[in-house]
């Protein structure tokens, strides 16, 4: 009977990665990639470090859309983005020349260090791991539920995987890594012993990649999890056309008045008359993402008509904003982005020894077959 359930999880473990193992390799690649992106963009693009020499303090957004509208007059200003410190600002806009377009904006100089009108490195990676790069239409795309849907695979695989791999906790204490025993006894000890020591990782990763499942579908069905900042009132409106009587550097001040420890990381300008300033930050709750502080501004009287904070949050909604710091490693800065890069290798690694282990086995027993058939057919002769 063990026996038996032996060969059932052999068989299920194989079943969970094996059909779609070069996607599920794929995706734990460009994840770990999208990992380090921020990090590799400030290697690869002088344009987007945000040098700092004179040790001068960083600018607000508010003053790094206004040194960005003096050199474009014309352009029209939608949303500033804020990263870590050592990368420039982002402000989005569209102008007559260019429909959307990029700034980087160094927080510190002021000097507006490239423009950029395509996809970023950040860019590309985060939707090349979300979805595929893969279409969105009609509030969905096939490749996010490719995507969220190997949540089902990771744990399949991790369950089927202990239950293959008796006593596992020994490889804690003992790790064995054979190399003098043949290739299929290295593969072997290193697919369980990364296993074994990645069991945290691929159950984070399982959890969150099946919540993204969920948001997906909770998306698509047009369900909402969080409120939305009303609208200014019709009656509300000045009777002429006229500009804001409130702006950037208000809101950002009231919204610091809500929360003092308020730092924004993505600002939203107005898109009509009766839209407001939607500013979405972090602030000290290391667990939560860096759009878990929300603050919505009136842009005529200024008044604050919307907020949340992690205080305010439900479940789900706390379970939304704490998923992306957990999936991607970012609750502990570079360091916990390293660590998350090292087992997101790891988890890549396991996916292509698995495959060779599998192949291995294929070819050993269709060895066997072609040496067994011809001593069937001499014995027959007998």
């Amino acid at each position: 009977m063990r026996k038996i359930s032996n060969r059932f999880w052999y068989a299920f473990h194989g079943w969970c990665s094996l059909p779609i193992w070069v996607l599920f390799c794929f995706i734990c690649l460009s994840g770990t990639i999208a990992v380090l992106s921020h990090e590799l963009t400030w290697l690869t693009n002088p344009n987007a470090r945000a040098s700092n020499p004179h040790d001068l303090p960083a600018k607000s957004n508010a003053e790094v859309v206004d040194i960005f509208k003096k050199a474009h007059p014309s352009a029209d200003v939608s949303t500033v983005l804020t990263y870590e410190d050592y990368l420039v600002n982002v402000v989005l806009f569209s102008d007559h020349d260019q429909p959307f377009a990029q700034a980087y904006v160094n927080q510190y100089s002021g000097d507006i260090q490239e423009i950029n009108s395509g996809i970023t490195f950040i860019g590309f990676m985060r939707s090349l791991h979300g979805w595929l790069l893969f279409p969105w239409q009609q509030g969905y795309s096939i490749g996010y539920y490719l995507v969220s849907s190997m949540g089902f695979v990771m744990l399949g695989s991790l369950i089927s995987g202990l239950m293959i791999y008796k006593q596992f906790w020994k490889a804690f204490t003992a790790p064995k890594l054979r190399f003098n025993q043949g290739k299929k006894t290295l593969l072997n000890d290193l697919h369980r012993l990364a296993g074994v020591w990645s069991i945290w990782f691929i159950l984070l990763m399982s959890l969150t990649g099946l919540w993204y499942l969920v948001q997906g579908i909770l998306m698509h069905n047009d369900i909402e999890v969080e409120d939305h900042a009303p609208l200014t009132a019709v009656s509300s409106l000045p009777a002429q056309q006229q500009a804001f009587k409130v702006d950037l550097a208000q809101a950002l001040k009231a919204a610091n008045q809500q929360f003092h420890d308020f730092k924004p990381t993505y600002v939203m300008m107005p898109e009509h008359n009766r839209d407001n300033f939607h500013l979405y930050g972090s602030g000290k709750d290391i667990f939560f993402d860096q759009y878990s502080y929300q603050v919505s501004v009136n842009p005529w009287s200024g008044d604050v008509v919307h907020t949340m904070s992690p205080s305010q949050m439900n479940t789900v909604q706390s379970v939304m904003h704490i998923v992306d710091p957990l999936h991607y490693g970012t609750i502990g800065g570079i360091w916990t982005k390293i660590i998350w890069f090292f087992f997101g290798a790891l988890l890549t690694g396991m996916s292509i020894t698995g495959f060779l282990m599998w192949r291995h086995k294929l070819v050993q027993i269709r060895a066997e077959k072609t040496v067994a058939k011809p001593a069937a057919e001499l014995k027959e002769s007998f």
